[in-house]
C-alpha cells in the first residue's frame, strides 16, 4: 500500500458537483456556543490614567461564535443544519438564537438559569485587536443530561455529527455521544480542544491544528517524524482519519492509505478567526454529500482560504468555492 494519497488537484467541475450535493445533507452539530461582539474604533491617542490607546468607538457588531459559527458555516454551503447546545437565560442567549433562526439554522438551545452565555469581546483599532474580555461559566450537570436525550433524538434524522469542543463545558458527555452516533452508523468529526484526547476515542476523525495537536504529541524534527506521531494517535484513538491544519502550511490528512498534505491557498491572510470553524464544518457536509475524503478535505481547504481573508468569524459561500 501506497505511503501518500493522490495529491492531484480537485477540478471545478467536481467541486461544483460535491457542493450542490451538499443541499440534500442534513447535519447536526453539537458544542460550546458562544457571541462574538466587536467594537471597532480609532485610535489617536494614548490615556493620560495608564500607558493604554484610547479607542473612539465608531461601530460595533455581534457575530455567532464558537459551535454556532461552525452551524453557520454548514448553512452557508446550503445544508440543512441543526445545532444543539446550552445558552443562559440571558440577553446574550436570546440574540444567539435570534442569530441563529435568520441563518436559517435549527436552534435547540437548552436554557441554563445558572449559566452565562459565554461572550467574547473583542475591541478593534486601526484594523488590529488591541483586547478581547470573555465572559463565561459552565452548564449544570442537569441541563448537560437533558441535552444528551435531546441529542439521542436529533441523531437519528442526522447524515454526519460534528462535535465542536472549546472547552467550556458543553460537551461532558462527548464520549457517549461519539459511542451512540457510531453505533448508529454515523461519521463523527471533532474538533478538539485539550490534551485528552482519549475521550474522543471511536470518533471518525479529529480536527486540530498544529499548536493542539503538537500539545498532545510533542514536537517532531520533520514530516516522517510528524506523520509517524500523526498514524500512532490515529491508531491508538480508533480513528479513520486525523486532519492537522498547519496555517500557511496547509492542512494534512492522514489515513491508513498514507498521508495527503495540502498547500494552503495563496491569498492575503486577515484574520484566521474561525477559520477552523469552517474546515471542519465544510468537510462534515461534503462527506454526508458523497465526497472522497481527499476531495473534502480540498474544498475545506479551499474555504479556509476565503474566510481567513475576511475579518472576525465568517463563512465561506458557494459561490466562493471551486
Amino acid at each position: 500500500m501506497s505511503n501518500k494519497l493522490p495529491a492531484n488537484k480537485l477540478s471545478a467541475t467536481r467541486a461544483r458537483e460535491i457542493l450542490a450535493a451538499a443541499q440534500t445533507t442534513r447535519v447536526l452539530v453539537v458544542g460550546d456556543v458562544m457571541l462574538d461582539q466587536f467594537i471597532w474604533g480609532g485610535v489617536t491617542r494614548i490615556s493620560p490614567e495608564a500607558p493604554v490607546p484610547v479607542v473612539k468607538v465608531e461601530k460595533s457588531e455581534e457575530r455567532l461564535g464558537g459551535a454556532a459559527n461552525v452551524a453557520r458555516n454548514a448553512a452557508a454551503i446550503n445544508a440543512h443544519t441543526t445545532l444543539l447546545s446550552v445558552v443562559g437565560d440571558d440577553e446574550p442567549g436570546a440574540t444567539l438564537k435570534r442569530m441563529l433562526e435568520e441563518a436559517g439554522i435549527h436552534a435547540s438551545l437548552h436554557i441554563d438559569p445558572q449559566f452565562k452565555t459565554t461572550v467574547k469581546l473583542r475591541v478593534i483599532g486601526r484594523q488590529q485587536q488591541l483586547l478581547r474580555i470573555d465572559f463565561e461559566t459552565a452548564p449544570s450537570h442537569e441541563i448537560l443530561a437533558t441535552k444528551l436525550a435531546d441529542y439521542e433524538r436529533q441523531l437519528q434524522d442526522a447524515d454526519v455529527v460534528i462535535l465542536s469542543d472549546y472547552g467550556k463545558g458543553g460537551l461532558a458527555h462527548i464520549a457517549t455521544m461519539i459511542e451512540r452516533a457510531s453505533a448508529a452508523g454515523k461519521a463523527v468529526l471533532v474538533d478538539p480542544k485539550g490534551e485528552d484526547y482519549a475521550r474522543y476515542r471511536g470518533a471518525t476523525m479529529l480536527t486540530p491544528n498544529r499548536g493542539e495537536f503538537r500539545q498532545v504529541v510533542g514536537r517532531w524534527k520533520d514530516e516522517p517524524e510528524m506523520a509517524a506521531k500523526a498514524q500512532a494517535l490515529r491508531r491508538d484513538l480508533g480513528l479513520t482519519a486525523l486532519l492537522v491544519t498547519r496555517a500557511e502550511e496547509g492542512m494534512s490528512l492522514y489515513t491508513d492509505s498514507g498521508a495527503l498534505t495540502i498547500p494552503a491557498q495563496s491569498r492575503e491572510v486577515f484574520d484566521v478567526s474561525g477559520a477552523g470553524d469552517t474546515v471542519i464544518a465544510a468537510l462534515g457536509v461534503l462527506l454526508a454529500a458523497g465526497a472522497s475524503l481527499p476531495d473534502a478535505v480540498r474544498v475545506a481547504n479551499e474555504a479556509a482560504g476565503v474566510v481567513v481573508g475576511k475579518f472576525g468569524t465568517a463563512v465561506a459561500h458557494p459561490n466562493e468555492l471551486g
